[in-house]
């Protein structure tokens, strides 16, 4: 008998060399993992669990070492409203990533869109619910950009954003005229762009209406991605678009959905920066993108996409915060958190090839 591929007689089966009785099993062994191992697909399966474990652990290890100031309630959401801002704009990036590109642009793009909800209420006589709508479809429309650049031209992601990050910056200070909206003015005219940076205690816990955003849209996006086809298929092409078109996915339309909505998350955080710093500055939050990339990365998304959890990134926006706060509270100099940040990227990275081996 002749294989498929016509190369030779292919090799007779167990049921063949004994007279179709078919008794013997395979000759094959199966295998068994070890513990090693087990951890390695357990992780594989859960790309959560290691940010999740890491969070657990370093708020026990500064609660020891500090005492109660540190793991009072106003303590621990205090670092919730401070990584919220970094918490909205990772989500967006998380699914960048997610696709195996990278937006170097999220921070531009968050402030553009908070400048444009300022100078709409300011200069243009807009109320303030339009003016918050005009700033996300500008967030929307630079999404939309750097999708079609991605999927239509079939650059880089990682040049497009570089160069677009640099455009959308400097479209920020020329259309703004490197002016900021004082917190009075915007109280004034469109009190909605404060919304975000109100508070409400529960005990003797304080949150912002910026963090319930982040946890909010956390939520939404975990649904997304793992319930419906569209996360799915996000996952895909991540994981090997070429293989992605063969099953009839459309990978580029797929590509400009996953920069549209993460170009409106970013108006969403330019919205919530307005609310946390009170005031609209085309100068605060430039740099969220190291930040939002910071976060996707201890969070567990590998950066080869396909591989990866919007809770994740979650838990990585919370470790960088739980560090930031404790080293502060142990009065270390701020270069010891920076240092502590780089190392745990390193480590991120290392684990994710790590764990990538099982897949290999």
């Amino acid at each position: 008998m002749t294989d498929p591929d016509g190369h030779g007689p292919q090799a007779a089966t167990g049921d063949d060399r004994n007279g179709g009785a078919g008794a013997e099993r395979s000759p094959f062994d199966v295998r068994k993992r070890t513990p090693v191992q087990h951890i390695q697909h357990f992780l594989h399966a859960n790309p959560a669990a290691v940010p999740m474990i890491v969070v657990v652990v370093s708020v026990a290890v500064f609660a020891a070492t500090i005492g109660p100031k540190f793991y009072s309630a106003f303590t621990l959401t205090l670092i919730l409203q401070q990584v919220a801002i970094t918490g909205i704009v990772s989500a967006g990036q998380t699914l960048i990533i997610l696709t195996a590109g990278i937006d170097l642009s999220v921070g531009s793009i968050m402030v553009l869109s908070s400048v444009v909800m300022g100078q709409c209420a300011m200069h243009y006589g807009f109320p303030g619910f339009l003016a918050v709508i005009a700033g996300l479809a500008a967030g929307g429309v630079c999404g939309l950009i750097n999708g079609l650049l991605v999927s239509m031209v079939k650059l880089p992601p990682f040049i497009v954003t570089l160069g677009t990050w640099s455009i959308f910056g400097a479209v920020t200070f020329i259309y703004s005229g490197n002016e900021t909206v004082r917190s009075q003015d915007i109280d004034r005219v469109a009190p909605i762009m404060h919304f975000f940076g109100n508070s409400f205690r529960v005990g003797h816990a304080v949150f912002t209406y910026g963090v319930i955003l982040m946890v909010a849209l956390s939520a939404l996006l975990w649904f997304a991605l793992n319930k419906t086809a569209w996360g799915r298929h996000v996952y895909a092409v991540g994981d090997d678009k070429n293989a992605a078109m063969l099953a009839g996915i459309r990978t580029d339309r797929v590509l400009i959905s996953v920069y549209v909505v993460t170009g409106l998350i970013c108006g969403l955080a330019g919205w919530a920066l307005i609310g946390r710093i009170g005031s609209v500055s085309p100068q605060a939050g430039q740099l969220e993108n190291i930040n939002a990339i910071t976060a996707v990365v201890i969070g567990g998304t590998s950066l080869f996409g396909g591989r990866g959890s919007i809770l994740g990134t979650l838990f990585g926006a919370l470790i960088v915060g739980v560090f930031s706060l404790g080293l502060r509270l142990l009065g270390t100099d701020p270069q010891w958190t920076q240092l502590t940040v780089g190392a745990l990227i390193i480590i991120a990275v290392a684990t994710d090839q790590w764990i990538r081996k099982v897949s290999a």
